[in-house]
């Protein structure tokens, strides 16, 4: 029975990481769509090359600085049927092994996150060592400190509010994480060439493929259920209260985006997601009805900030990646401190102070993380192409081929 238990924990957590592995071709259908067509093979290559850079980052660092643990031993110890002065340094069946595939596809979407607010405009290469550098180091930071209670900082908030911070499947650790290191990005890369005129009026750019972002929204949301769902990380630990939250919440986006967006198909695409963002972290303690109003905020507030991002504060965030997970996810770690409480319907065991101050804990340092990076980048081997591959594209310019490479031939 014990053998069995532990193979059906791997099957669950292999089945979750190849969920979560799959929204990353969400995260590129919903960049492919809102981008004008020359930069659509740009996304694409990005979403793909950023996995592969942050699996060696995070396999040989990340995972390492977050967890205390390394691959450095053979294949017999690392999948558990060997000891090691007669202990299991890893669990049997390769559990370990799984559980970082699972945990990759988190810290894989950092870079994906960003890549949808630094688009357009930013030189492939420099990109890529951000990603390196994010997902090797600052990610992991903090991803120990929440999840693995490096350097104490669980027990340092449990010793203040009485309980720890709680963050059940990463509206913070994942989501505002990456949304307040692409606000770093974003500023430090600048406004996309001909997006405001010399007034600073907004000069309106339209997605390119409606269809497409529709499709990158719909594979996120199913992607999203094995997101949160299989954070349990064991068969045991599965509850259903996890996925209906998180169908509340996004429902609950949805509607009020389509009411504060008036009808914008980019609004009511990403309500869905800004409602999963925000109940990532409260989605095993809150009830259903906390849920959705909490996507329902959620939903309102992507709208806000995005409209208030683009045509007041002049920040060019192309998929407003900063709106949907750093302000989202902030909204949804405090969120946790109130719909979780039992008052309120919810499991309890969470405290209000306990997540206002995790959750800003990580905006903060997420924030610093991304002016430093992309900062450093930018007054080094620079960050931004030049005027005229911006303007010939980045799929040409970079890639030498566009998205369809016989309109192309054609055209010549």
């Amino acid at each position: 029975m014990e053998a069995f238990q532990t193979a059906s924990d791997v099957f669950f957590v292999l089945m979750g990481a190849i969920m979560v592995l799959a929204m990353h071709a969400g995260f590129a259908f919903l960049e492919v769509g809102t981008v004008r067509k020359k930069n659509q093979v740009n996304a694409l290559v990005k979403i793909i090359v950023d996995f592969a850079v942050s699996t060696i980052a995070y396999f040989f660092i990340g995972y390492g600085v977050a967890y205390g643990v390394d691959f450095f031993s053979n294949a017999a110890v690392l999948s558990g049927s060997a000891m090691v002065d007669g202990n299991h340094l890893f669990a049997s069946s390769g559990y370990d092994l799984v559980k970082f595939f699972f945990l990759l596809t988190f810290a894989a979407a950092i870079p994906a996150i960003i890549s949808g607010g630094i688009a357009e405009r930013a030189r492939f290469y420099p990109q890529l060592i951000a990603t390196a550098v994010l997902v090797g180091i600052f990610y992991p930071l903090f991803e120990g400190m929440v999840w693995n209670n490096n350097f104490g900082f669980q027990d340092m908030i449990e010793g203040i509010f009485g309980v720890a911070f709680h963050d059940f499947a990463g509206s913070i650790v994942v989501h505002a994480i990456g949304g307040w290191i692409a606000l770093g990005a974003v500023v430090s890369l600048g406004v996309r060439r001909g997006r405001y005129t010399k007034t600073g009026g907004l000069i309106g750019i339209p997605p390119s493929n409606i269809p497409f972002l529709a499709l990158g929204s719909w594979v996120l949301c199913v992607g999203w259920f094995g997101f949160n769902v299989m954070s349990a990380q064991s068969v045991n630990g599965i509850t259903g209260l996890v996925a209906v939250n998180s169908l509340m919440a996004m429902v609950g986006g949805i509607l009020t985006a389509l009411i504060a967006g008036r009808n914008d198909p980019g609004f009511v695409h990403n309500g869905a997601l800004a409602g999963l963002v925000a109940v990532c972290a409260g989605s095993d303690v809150m009830h259903p009805i906390g849920a959705l109003i909490t996507g329902g905020f959620a939903g309102v507030l992507f709208v806000w900030g995005f409209n208030k991002c683009q045509a007041k504060w002049k920040i060019d965030d192309v998929l407003g990646v900063w709106p949907l997970h750093g302000m989202c996810g902030l909204m949804g770690g405090i969120a946790c401190g109130v719909f979780g409480l039992e008052a309120l319907g919810g499991m309890g065991g969470v405290s209000f102070g306990a997540q206002l101050f995790g959750s800003v804990t990580g905006a903060v340092f997420a924030a610093i993380a991304g002016f430093v990076v992309y900062g450093t980048i930018k007054r080094t081997i620079g960050l931004r192409m030049t005027e005229e591959d911006e303007f010939d594209g980045a799929d040409i310019s970079i890639h030498k081929i566009g998205a369809y490479p016989e309109d192309d031939l054609r055209a010549s």
